[in-house]
């Protein structure tokens, strides 16, 4: 009579090897050495692919599992094990580039990683029941954070193609801005308008808060701008019209401010502003005076009035337009920049040129902030017109 023959117990050090293979295997995308670990009768069961019976069941989903992510592997430096008996536990990171649909979330072709967890149950040195748990949660939040960095990052395209024209000149003028937002898209904008009578106007707004909506509020204005600008009207008027109009898209409790400036050649500046900070006009000589007249914020108040400044500028005379992200940047005491700084700056590039004068007004914004900079808690925004350097006067 024969003795009869029980299952082999897969051992410790047994269960830690099989493992090892595992992952060459399955970094390597070796379906066939994969297969060699699991019994005939082997079940696995996925979140993706259910449940898995025998193993050419088990051979399919490896095989589409590589089809989908060709660059899917796992990183056996990052795994826990934990053994008993016979059945261990593993706990990896995986990684992987997704190029279709996961779990309703569209393909973002970008590489994210998310844990995974494999519980085994051997039979004869072999797997015979597997069951894989994902981190669905993390899966879905990494997912879902790089398909919305990369429409950000669209979107931050877009806004920076509308605020293309940042160098501006005419036979009269010239005209240079920036917009620097403090994450991927901003609430500040600016704009040049070249209007039917010679005249060139400028605006530069700021919405309230940060990010998408302010970012679309900004488009909205931007493009409400243009569209208003081109029926000539007085800077007190065209405020109050768009005023109107956002007031009437009840845009709660979104606001902005505005400011609008008109450049005739004869040097008459004429402006408005809803709530915007005051412009300053450095004059040749070195002098700064602020253009303060105008009215509320856009969008709160339906018949807000919007009174109208009017100044002359000489040959050699500056508008410099700004948001109040450059006056309120920190340092690392935690005091602000200031307007007196601002000023001090632009008095002191009066000399040079518009794009000089710029560059030194953010430098100075980001000296002073130093690694606070990198962080800025607003958007940055510059526009400076220079009167009597255009192209008429090279």
């Amino acid at each position: 009579m024969g003795h009869r023959v029980g299952p082999v117990a897969v051992t410790r050090d047994g269960a830690v090897d099989l493992l090892r293979r595992y992952h060459e295997a399955l970094n390597s995308h070796n379906v066939p050495a994969l297969m060699a670990m699991y019994a005939e009768d082997a079940v696995a069961v996925s979140p993706i692919f259910h449940t898995l019976k025998g193993r050419p069941a088990i051979q399919e989903s490896f095989e589409n599992l590589f089809a989908l992510v060709p660059d899917y592997r796992v990183d056996p430096n990052e795994s826990l094990f934990i053994y008993e008996g016979d059945r261990a536990a593993e706990v990896s990171t995986a990684s992987a580039t997704r190029y279709d649909a996961l779990f309703g979330v569209p393909s973002t072709e970008h590489r994210i990683e998310y844990q995974i967890v494999r519980l085994l149950t051997f039979k004869d040195t072999r797997i015979v029941y597997e069951q894989r748990l994902y981190d669905l949660a993390g899966v879905l939040e990494r997912l879902e954070k790089v398909r919305l960095d990369d429409e950000l990052r669209v979107a931050g395209d877009i806004q920076r193609t509308l605020l293309a024209r940042t160098r501006h000149r005419g036979a009269y003028f010239e005209a240079v801005g920036a917009s620097v937002p403090s994450r991927a898209i901003g609430g500040d904008f600016f704009e040049y308008a070249d209007l039917a009578s010679g005249a060139f106007g400028l605006a530069i707004g700021d919405v309230s808060g940060k990010g998408p909506p302010a970012a679309l509020l900004a488009a909205m204005l931007q493009g409400m701008f243009s569209m208003e600008a081109d029926t000539g009207h007085a800077p007190s008027v065209t405020l109050a019209r768009m005023n109107v109009a956002l007031v009437k898209r009840g845009i709660e409790p979104r606001f902005s401010t505005l400011f609008y400036g008109v450049l005739a050649a004869d040097g008459v500046f004429s402006y408005a502003s809803a709530g915007h900070l005051p412009p300053l006009l450095v004059r040749r000589d070195g002098s700064v005076e602020r253009l303060s007249t105008g009215g509320p914020i856009l969008g709160v108040f339906r018949d807000a009035v919007f009174p109208g400044g009017q100044v002359t500028l000489d040959a050699g005379d500056t508008v410099v337009a700004f948001s109040d992200g450059m006056t309120e940047a920190l340092g690392a005491t935690g005091e602000e920049f200031g307007d007196a700084r601002l000023m001090q700056v632009a008095a002191s590039q009066r000399g040079g040129t518009p794009a000089a004068m710029l560059d030194a007004l953010f430098s100075a914004v980001r000296e002073f902030s130093g690694s606070a900079a990198t962080t800025a808690v607003d958007d940055l925004t510059v526009t400076v017109v220079r009167f009597g350097e255009g192209d008429g006067n090279r």
